[in-house]
């Protein structure tokens, strides 16, 4: 009857079950919270720079003291109003370096008084100058929002199923025309109207706080040659009733928490790394103790040293596979149905792609597998560098 190293080893860590188990949830749980951190660490920062590619301004103009509130509507899908002058417009055409500009002014739905939808960002886009909203309006509907038309986010489509109905917003009928694609920014969540209802808007509601001549963000492409920071300063310098989001800050105050995040979670999985490593130690140090005779045995009749290595390091890497699968699904889990109960990955459309998957599981294994060696190499030495004959006097 032949047998293989490997139903060897299976055999041998089925003679202590409970112990096995023990082992094995060990390095199950380290495995699921470096996974799911893994996951939701990438989530994020994925996330904004993403959004901060899409949203196609290298700058953004915004009233002064609203750069936390507009990263807010831009990333985090929450409903917030600002404005200012539009008179602004002209004094950031002036600035040195500025090219080609566009802006936006955002209004909030209340359902009942105003609106019979339920709360949203609306977002009032120029369609003459706009390069923000238009690439995706071109695909889905190819053209121009006539009155009282609204297209709506990917996610609002989603979630609010108003295609091709109407409703109401701001005492106005509005029908909805078409869904943008997905842009992985806050504005997912809005619904677009043409700047040329705002007047409308006003006169048929108060519920609408914006006023005549208000917008709420000017969104700047920068002049081939100049750099987005110096042009960003001189619009400061030049402008005191504004702040200026440069594209690659745009969730900067996030990316500061993540960074936070991402420390917390560094100092727990190496705390519970070398719980995980004392832990295998002990447990393999007694494995070769219990077995010390029987080994002893089967190099005196002819058992080479490399054989019972090779079998020790089969249990050691079956334990470690075992419990690294079990880690990645559930911290795969974890990731992807309880994510959503935390505020950062709920507010922002995080998610992760195919190659970033196949990321965090490979990271998964290496780490669960490399844990177990780690913990097992001394005892593996010591295996390797018994003399037969000296532990068959001892018995």
């Amino acid at each position: 009857m032949k047998f293989s190293l490997f139903s060897v080893a299976v055999k041998n860590l089925k003679r202590k079950s409970f112990r096995t188990a023990v082992l094995i949830i060990s390095i199950g749980l380290l495995v699921s919270i470096l996974v799911f951190g893994a996951s939701f660490i990438l989530s994020v920062g994925s996330s904004i720079e993403k959004a901060s590619d899409r949203l196609g301004a290298d700058l953004l103009v915004v009233p002064s003291g609203a750069v936390d509130v507009a990263s807010d509507v831009l990333l985090a899908s929450k409903i917030k109003v600002f404005y200012m002058d539009k008179d602004i417009i002209q004094k950031v055409e002036k600035v040195k370096g500025v090219g080609k500009l566009t802006w936006q002014t955002y209004l909030a739905s209340a359902p009942g008084q105003c609106c019979s939808i339920p709360p949203a960002e609306i977002v009032a886009f120029n369609q003459d100058t706009d390069f923000i909203v238009t690439p995706w309006l071109r695909k889905s509907l190819r053209r121009n929002l006539k009155k009282n038309e609204a297209l709506i986010g990917y996610n609002s489509n989603k979630n609010l199923g108003l295609l091709n109905v109407d409703s109401t917003m701001f005492n106005i009928k509005f029908k909805f025309v078409g869904v943008l694609e997905k842009t992985g920014t806050g504005l997912d969540n809005a619904i677009f109207i043409s700047d040329k209802d705002l007047k409308d808007i006003m006169a048929s509601s108060s519920m609408a706080k914006v006023k005549p001549n208000q917008i709420s963000a000017i969104f700047v492409k920068v002049k081939k040659g100049y750099n987005p920071k110096d042009v960003a300063r001189n619009i400061m310098n030049d402008i005191m009733q504004v702040d200026v989001i440069q594209r690659a800050n745009i969730g900067k105050r996030m990316l500061s928490t993540l960074g936070d995040i991402n420390k917390i979670f560094l100092i727990t999985i190496l705390m519970a790394s070398v719980l995980s490593i004392f832990l295998t130690w002990t447990i393999f140090s007694a494995i070769v103790n219990e077995r010390f005779r029987e080994i002893g045995i089967m190099k005196a009749i002819g058992a080479k040293g490399s054989h019972i290595v090779k079998l020790f390091v089969m249990e050691v890497l079956l334990l470690g596979l075992i419990g690294s699968l079990l880690g990645t699904a559930a911290g795969m889990y974890l990731s992807a149905f309880l994510s959503k109960t935390f505020a950062l990955l709920r507010d922002l459309s995080a998610t992760l792609t195919l190659t970033q998957r196949v990321e965090v599981v490979a990271l998964g294994l290496v780490v669960g597998v490399g844990i177990c060696v780690i913990g097992a190499l001394s005892s593996i030495i010591r295996i390797k560098n018994l003399e037969p004959l000296s532990v068959l006097k001892e018995v």
